[in-house]
């Protein structure tokens, strides 16, 4: 069975640019924005091009445009190169740790020692980084090794984060979903589909992008469901009426203490869950170990123009403002269980994943 055409929304043209599924209009358009640059990867994640965990694979793609970029540098410039176009990606957008996680896979195989962007070789004998010793076509070819293989790596917990997930819905299982969970969900409803179970699903509309009307409503349609759209202020009322059985949402971050940082609106759900006595469920494909507690993230805030506009058009009168900070917090209590590569936790045992990882 072939997946959503969400699920693979970075692509590299035959002639080496990078091509990424424009999100902000799809599924009315199938439309791709071309970037030829490692600035261009960066602009288009800013600009909300892609979204969720597509960033995780504009980021790779990035490095390696990063990389073909630096073809003519020495090691050491290469090096201090592909460190820049990895800081740049890290700041497009601060409060997921995908594109993070990424850079530093990158780096640690090719240039760096410990993959920090901005790293300085601290035994001051390679000045920038401790293994600048690649240049040219070595470069890219190991970059481009690295990438492939932290892609590969991904979507392998995620196909495991699915199976747990799937192990939490019974056949029949009504589901609402918040904003788009992406590759999470897509592995969670594939698992649930193997394993003979039918869901069905709510999804919020998720102001103001839409995502999960445009994304995950599209997605699920693709993969064999007639999802029922909610706007975010319904969901109360949805679940006070018995529409749905469990609330599950992805993380874009969880601290190791147990708060979810998500889409913002995510708070809201688990709050009428907790109302209505039903499960909040949390995707993640493992709790931050550089973030203890929430305040430890970021969380981003966007111009809050985009909350007047929906679909390229303005909603709201001249003279009004918008406030949009694009994630919140649900403290530890409002979570059920959260979901990882290595198994189902509680939130105040999620940091037990890191050890179990460590561990094998």
């Amino acid at each position: 069975m072939s997946g959503p055409v969400l699920a693979a929304s970075v692509r590299y043209a035959d002639d080496g640019a990078v091509e990424i599924l424009d999100r902000r209009v799809y599924p009315f358009e199938v439309s791709w924005v071309r970037c030829a640059t490692s600035e261009d990867v960066a602009v288009a994640i800013e600009r909300m091009v892609t979204q969720s965990t597509g960033p995780l694979f504009a980021a790779t793609a990035g490095m390696v445009l990063g990389a073909r970029e630096a073809r003519g540098d020495g090691p050491r410039e290469a090096a201090a190169r592909l460190r820049a176009v990895g800081a740049r990606l890290v700041a497009t957008r601060p409060t997921n740790n995908h594109i993070r996680d990424a850079v530093h896979a990158v780096l640690s195989a090719t240039v760096d020692g410990d993959g920090d962007p901005s790293g300085e070789d601290p035994g001051g004998e390679n000045p920038g980084g401790g293994r600048a010793r690649l240049a040219g076509d070595e470069l890219v070819a190991a970059v481009e090794a690295a990438a492939h293989a932290h892609e590969t790596a991904y979507l392998a917990k995620n196909a495991a984060l699915g199976e747990h997930a799937a192990s939490l819905l019974d056949d029949g299982t009504r589901v609402l979903t918040h904003c788009w969970a992406d590759t999470f969900l897509i592995a969670t409803v594939r698992a649930a589909q193997a394993a003979g179970k039918r869901l069905e699903f709510v999804c919020t509309e998720t102001r103001p992008y839409l995502q999960g009307a445009r994304l995950t409503a599209a997605a699920l349609v693709e993969m064999g469901y007639r999802p029922t759209l909610i706007t975010d202020g319904m969901v109360a009322a949805a679940l006070s009426d018995g529409l749905a059985d469990v609330a599950l949402t992805a993380a874009d971050r969880v601290t190791l203490d147990g708060h979810v940082i998500n889409k913002v609106g995510t708070l809201g759900v688990a709050l009428a869950a907790r109302a209505f006595g039903v499960p909040f469920y949390v995707l993640i494909d493992a709790p931050d170990p550089q973030a203890p507690t929430a305040a430890d993230v970021v969380i981003e805030r966007r111009d809050g123009d985009e909350v007047l506009h929906a679909l390229g058009r303005r909603t709201a009168a001249e003279g009004v403002t918008g406030y949009y900070p694009a994630f919140d917090v649900t403290p530890p209590h409002l979570v059920t269980r959260i979901v990882t590569e290595r198994g189902i936790y509680r939130p105040d045992g999620v940091r037990e994943s890191l050890e179990v990882r460590e561990s094998r």
